[in-house]
């Protein structure tokens, strides 16, 4: 595979770490997009694609893109606006992204401002709670979540995280009255270590969450979209909401193998079906009409 060339792009309360692996035979540019998941969980996702460039980047406040703003939290817009400042320091014309997870919520957020910088999206499972009927109650645990973290630290948050994303069907309106998930039941730290700048439970869980699609704007959009979901995620969270945007926007979802990290090739300890999941997303990625 091509070396990756590390950049760093200012932005205003950021300074941004991307990488480049240009292609070998040049290729479109396929930019990878998580949230709050750095460039590291797509290595081998990339691996897959070395007819094309691809490029990579650390999110705003997580792996090597420090922030310079002090501030605690992070919106999908400000978001959108740093992907847009990479996409136009790139000068390749419109690109083609492939976005996961909150990636896929700030790809929508960049697609509803900057259609013309984006030639096909796929919005692989964005877990925003606005889009689903159980709406309210789905608010009430995300917010539970950040603010369990704030006063408890990561190890109860994540737990809490982790029995959300893991639930199957709708959140009941009376979540809160369940036992709390003990840490130690996933392995998880049981004691607070005072540190609160966390990615995932600090800075994007309340803003992430919270989006709502401006759907005019992304059916009215000239970027292609695709909103996929994992054929193993049917009932979670994210896949719900997915399901939710795509009616919105009035496609049919498009069913991905494996679950919400069917790219993973073994980062962080976890296995979906990258091979499988590269074919899938190559196959939607050609067939663009072009």
């Amino acid at each position: 595979m091509t070396e990756a060339i590390t950049r760093t792009l200012a932005v205003g309360g950021a300074t941004l770490t991307y990488d480049v692996r240009p292609g070998e035979t040049g290729g479109d540019v396929l930019f990878l997009v998580g949230s709050p998941m750095d460039a590291t969980g797509f290595t081998t996702l990339a691996s897959h694609f070395t007819d094309r460039t691809v490029v990579t980047y650390d999110p705003r406040g997580a792996g090597r893109s420090r922030r310079t703003d002090g501030a605690a939290e992070t919106t999908p817009e400000e978001h959108a606006d740093d992907l847009r400042q990479v996409i136009e320091t790139l000068g390749e014309g419109p690109v083609d992204v492939f976005a996961s997870s909150g990636g896929a919520v700030n790809a929508l957020a960049l697609v509803e401002r900057h259609a013309d910088l984006v030639r096909t999206l796929v919005a692989h499972e964005p877990p925003t709670a606005q889009v689903l009927p159980d709406r309210e109650a789905a608010l009430a645990v995300c917010a539970d979540i950040h603010a369990t973290y704030q006063r408890d630290g990561m190890g109860p948050a994540m737990a809490k995280f982790l029995a959300l994303t893991s639930r199957k069907g709708p959140i009941p309106a009376d979540w809160a009255d369940e036992p709390a998930p003990s840490p130690a039941d996933f392995g998880l730290p049981v004691e607070d270590d005072g540190s609160r700048d966390d990615p995932l439970l600090g800075q994007n869980m309340r803003g992430c969450t919270s989006y709502q699609p401006d759907f005019a704007a992304l059916r009215a959009a000239s970027t292609r979209l695709v909103i996929a979901v994992g054929q193993e995620s049917e009932g979670e969270f994210a896949a719900r909401s997915g399901a939710g945007i795509a009616a919105g926007i009035g496609v049919e979802p498009a069913v991905f193998p494996s679950h919400h990290g069917g790219f993973l090739g073994g980062e962080y300890g976890q296995y979906g079906a990258p091979e499988e999941f590269a074919k899938a997303l190559r196959h939607v990625l050609d067939d663009t009409g072009r």
